[in-house]
């Protein structure tokens, strides 16, 4: 048959009721000038696509490429996928056909079993390739349709990905082949490891690798070396997703231009070490990253934490922050002097809390000066400084040393020990705004961690002026979420507690679709329990109250514990009890 055309098109959607007979004149028209106005192929649906059409059956959805291509599969009687890059093995089904072989019939192989290979085409009535593939195969093949453009991208990728780690699989195994022993291979390493890094196989991974990272909104990249395939993982929205194995060869040279380029000590494996790379996304944003290496049984794992710049811009509503806590912490964080604090666990937004008020708070008229263990991110508008225990430059240390910089607000990275509590402390009482955290479940719990190391009750009167505990939960995919679901009245009181918070008709639950990559969720928000001391809450620590005194204090002063706050995320259809529950698992029924 042949290949599919604009007119063919076009008759099917008018066959099968997808559009209006007025009006296909005028968008047979639009769409032909599209094809004749591009440079090189494009396929029909495309153009089609270009003209965003409204469907004629209900509910009357927008025609965009995917539906296009969901509605020719089913008039075809063939299966429809979008193709998820994170679950094909490319270097395996790039072995089937060459890359211009794919170019030519726009066809990918997407998926190989012993006896079966799936391939992925534009065109379901163009066969003539099929009886070779399944001949050089030696498998029975299984036509599938998908979106154009996303093989047309994934054509380019897979195979010349594919190549790259094969080349660079090889050229590196020549090398290690040359020695067998320890010694050697250590010699092996100190002689050549710069050279392995610079192959242009292992840049265009690691470049590969990067920018798949942002395009699937990666907050971390973990190469995790094996004793044979090393893995590559993503952390994408609080958790971790496996993206891909390669030999294990290779993840050493690509930790080896990583960390080059990082301008860290490539020789050295044995220690951890710290580092930072910028870079650019495909649309020419600079993105940061913060890299850490750190030996293990099989190699060194490296671990890189992506910072997206547009985070610190973000208002606080943006961030998940309620207006009227939005509101609050504006007022104490507009305060000419004390100490706020911020508490979670690791990976619960502090930073992006405190860089983010920071930022707002940066005027050319405000001396802001951070001291941080690492740098998370450099900022300009900031004073920056980093630990450095080597040289005995402690986070105490480095307050101090701030202190002579003229500053208006102090940013202490963490408060671990008594010195640095007291560092803090002093600059509070000397007139300055002190931003810091700690690492405690909850607000009122601060209270008693800095207790514990020894910071007398009264010279925390004299400072504290406010605590916030956050976590971050991931947020309902808005494309795909369904009202409908249940929760039980048990659950809804654990979250809503002594609030007597109405549990909401609608449920919202998570379903999955193209745009969330089937998890249901996209993206993640903030919880936030914000503590604003008062004069009973000073009492309740003069008196030495337990922790439970302190909690019924600070709620009776208007703090929303953080499963009220996930309580409101829910009846706002937000996110979902489990997702509440499992961030604050920690919090119990308090």
């Amino acid at each position: 048959m042949t290949p599919l055309d604009l007119q063919q098109i076009y008759t099917w959607l008018l066959a099968d009721g997808m559009i209006r007979q007025a009006d296909v004149k005028e968008l047979y028209a639009h769409s032909s000038a599209i094809l004749k106005n591009t440079s090189g192929y494009m396929h029909p649906l495309c153009a089609v696509a270009h003209a965003k059409l409204l469907s004629a059956r209900p509910p009357h959805k927008l025609l965009t490429l995917d539906a296009l291509c969901e509605w020719l599969a089913a008039r075809a009687n063939l299966p429809f996928i979008r193709i998820d890059p994170l679950k094909i093995d490319f270097t395996k089904v790039a072995d089937v056909m060459s890359a211009s072989y794919a170019a030519r019939f726009n066809i990918l192989p997407v998926d190989l079993t012993h006896d079966t290979l799936v391939v992925a085409t534009t065109d379901p009535y163009a066969q003539e390739w099929e009886a070779e593939i399944a001949k050089i195969s030696r498998r029975a093949v299984r036509r599938v349709i998908a979106n154009p453009l996303d093989i047309a991208q994934y054509i380019t990728q897979f195979f010349s990905l594919a190549k790259s780690i094969k080349k660079a699989n090889k050229s590196n195994r020549n090398d290690l082949t040359l020695r067998s022993n320890f010694e050697q291979l250590v010699e092996l390493g100190k002689s050549n490891q710069q050279v392995d890094a610079n192959d242009q196989h292992v840049i265009n991974i690691v470049d590969w690798l990067w920018q798949y990272a942002f395009e699937q909104r990666a907050s971390d990249i973990h190469l995790e070396p094996k004793r044979d395939l090393a893995a590559i993982r993503f952390r994408i929205d609080g958790v971790l997703h496996q993206v891909y194995q390669v030999p294990a060869v290779v993840m050493i040279a690509m930790t080896a231009r990583i960390k080059l380029l990082g301008r860290m000590d490539v020789i050295e494996k044995r220690r951890p070490q710290d580092g930072r790379v910028k870079t650019r996304t495909a649309g020419g944003q600079e993105v940061e990253l913060r890299l850490s290496t750190l030996p293990t049984a099989f190699g060194e794992k490296l671990v890189m934490r992506i910072f997206d710049p547009e985070v610190v811009v973000k208002t606080l509503p943006e961030l998940g922050f309620p207006l009227d806590d939005a509101a609050r912490w504006d007022a104490l964080t507009r305060r000419p002097h004390g100490i706020i604090l911020v508490t979670g666990p690791t990976g619960s937004g502090k930073t992006t809390t405190l860089y983010t008020t920071l930022k707002a708070l940066a005027t050319t008229e405000v001396n802001v000066c951070t001291v941080e263990d690492p740098i998370e991110m450099v900022e300009p508008a900031f004073n920056q400084m980093q630990v450095q225990p080597g040289i005995e430059l402690s986070f105490a240390d480095g307050v101090r040393a701030l202190m002579r910089q003229d500053p208006d607000i102090i940013m202490v990275g963490e408060i671990r020990d008594l010195a640095t509590a007291e560092m803090a402390i002093q600059a509070a009482l000397t007139g300055h705004l002190v931003l810091s955290t700690l690492h405690t479940n909850d607000a009122p719990s601060a209270v008693m961690r800095l207790l514990e190391l020894g910071v007398p009750y009264y010279l925390l009167e004299a400072t504290l002026i406010g605590i916030m505990a956050q976590r971050l939960v991931r947020t309902l995919c808005p494309e795909c979420k369904a009202a409908g679901g249940e929760l039980s009245d048990d659950i809804w009181h654990s979250l809503a507690g002594e609030w007597r918070l109405p549990k909401p008709a609608a449920i919202y639950t998570a379903v999955g679709c193209p745009e969330c990559r089937q998890t249901g969720y996209r993206g993640r928000t903030g919880l936030y329990e914000l503590l604003t001391v008062t004069e009973a809450f000073s009492a309740q620590v003069r008196a030495a109250s337990d922790i439970q005194a302190l909690r019924r204090q600070s709620m009776a002063d208007g703090m929303k514990p953080l499963r009220m706050a996930g309580a409101l995320k829910i009846q706002e259809g937000v996110t979902t009890a489990d997702e509440v529950l499992k961030v604050t698992a920690a919090l119990g029924m308090k």
